[in-house]
């Protein structure tokens, strides 16, 4: 076939597929807030991850072919696993883990914080995000299985009620 060897380029695309599963794990073993609450650390965290399994998952061939094997294979893995996520609710809790409640009626669920690798700084500027000054003032903080940390205050309460006043029909226009 051209000198082109598949065996070799399957190898390839297998390497690429056992280095998405070792991350994904690791991520998961490590603590999801890593998804979506990146700080500088954590971006460059990600950044040396993906050079250092480059190699492991090429290997010498630095080809234009190796290269696409290796996309190919984690193209099709991610394409099975986000399947599998959604297919079986058992399978995503497993990978995915599941969202965390870590204020309840203005209370820091501390264990909760704690189990989530989260600091009060984080927490605190998390619900600042949302603009509510103060933890007392949170009726439900969750941290979302993505990473994110949702917060429901009774500010919110008050902008919703208003959005739905102003959203009601008006006379009928002819």
């Amino acid at each position: 076939m051209n000198g082109i060897d598949v065996s070799s380029l399957m190898l390839i695309a297998g390497k690429a597929i056992a280095i998405y599963l070792f991350v994904i794990f690791a991520f998961r073993l490590f603590g999801k807030k890593e998804l979506a609450q990146l700080s500088v650390i954590d971006l460059v965290f990600i950044l040396l991850i993906s050079n250092s399994v480059q190699n492991a998952m090429v290997g010498p061939d630095n080809t234009l072919l190796g290269g696409m094997a290796a996309a190919t294979g984690l193209f099709l893995i991610n394409y099975l696993f986000k399947w599998l996520l959604k297919l079986s609710p058992k399978f995503s809790d497993a990978v995915q883990g599941h969202s965390v409640m870590l204020i309840y009626e203005g209370k820091v669920i501390k264990e909760n914080l704690e189990t989530s690798m989260l600091t009060m700084e984080e927490l605190e500027a998390a619900i600042r995000e949302h603009g509510v000054k103060d933890i007392q003032k949170v009726n439900l903080a969750v941290l979302e299985v993505d990473g994110n940390i949702s917060v429901l205050s009774d500010n919110f309460k008050q902008k919703s009620l208003r959005k739905r006043k102003t959203r009601q029909p008006n006379s009928k226009k002819s």
